[in-house]
């Protein structure tokens, strides 16, 4: 009896101290708000980036796709030239950007390009955002890649020109094709931003770091910057997947 009673007596002594250290990191102070206001602030880069990265990665894809469909067959002369311009500019963007480290990408933008910048959260938005234009361009340029050429051919006997070919015939298909890899760069670069902090940008991970260094708690603050996480992208794990079923539903 007296085996089971130190065991007890054990947890209890456990559990009260970890209640007590759950006071201390959480709830004296109100120090829960620094990760509320934390996790507004990494929502908030992760929407704005994402809309940055697929807007300008569809533009990227655009040109890129558009130069490898029609570089062959395409006339010598100016137009060439300045497609071709482009797309090795955009080839030269992907290559920096993909392999460069993004903590690297970020303090180059906040440090040297906008020194002068006192918003860390936009100037940390950009930065993700670019960086996250490079992955979602060719994951549209596969998207348009895989598509048959009999498509293109058959917009061309509706009297589409290639813009519109691409606007009301591909477009379309590819969107269907590629979003859920759009939905898990989304997941991708939600855990990516937690390098925001590099920045002085109090983002989720920053708020944890807060937490820890005003009570020299490292466990909770810090697991429960894991936990946050990890909720969060069970939870986009769960609509993507969702997603997905849709989607092969509405193809039978």
């Amino acid at each position: 009896m007296g085996f089971f009673e130190n065991i007890k007596t054990s947890l209890a002594l456990r559990f009260e101290k970890l209640a007590a250290e759950f006071h201390l990191n959480f709830i004296q102070g109100d120090r829960w708000k620094f990760l509320l206001q934390g996790l507004g602030t990494t929502m908030v880069i992760t929407v704005l980036a994402l809309l940055l990265g697929v807007a300008l990665g569809i533009v990227i894809a655009m040109v890129r796709s558009t130069y490898d469909k029609t570089a062959a067959s395409a006339r010598p002369g100016l137009g060439r030239k300045i497609l071709g311009f482009f797309n090795g500019f955009c080839k030269v963007y992907i290559t920096v950007f993909r392999g460069t480290p993004v903590v690297v990408q970020l303090m180059i933008i906040y440090f040297v390009i906008f020194a002068s910048s006192d918003n860390g959260v936009l100037v940390a938005s950009l930065a993700f955002g670019l960086n996250s234009a490079a992955y979602v361009a060719e994951i549209i340029r596969g998207g348009i890649m895989s598509i048959d050429n009999g498509q293109f051919e058959a917009g061309s006997s509706l009297g589409f020109n290639y813009l519109l070919t691409m606007r009301y015939i591909i477009i379309p298909q590819v969107v269907k094709s590629v979003l859920p890899s759009l939905a898990n760069e989304f997941i991708a670069l939600l855990k990516e931003t937690s390098v925001a902090g590099y920045v002085a940008v109090r983002d989720l991970t920053k708020a944890g770091d807060i937490i820890r260094g005003r009570t020299f708690s490292p466990f909770m603050p810090l697991l429960a910057v894991a936990l946050i996480y990890l909720v969060l992208v069970l939870f986009f794990t769960w609509l993507i997947g969702k997603m997905e079923r849709r989607l092969r539903n509405s193809e039978r």
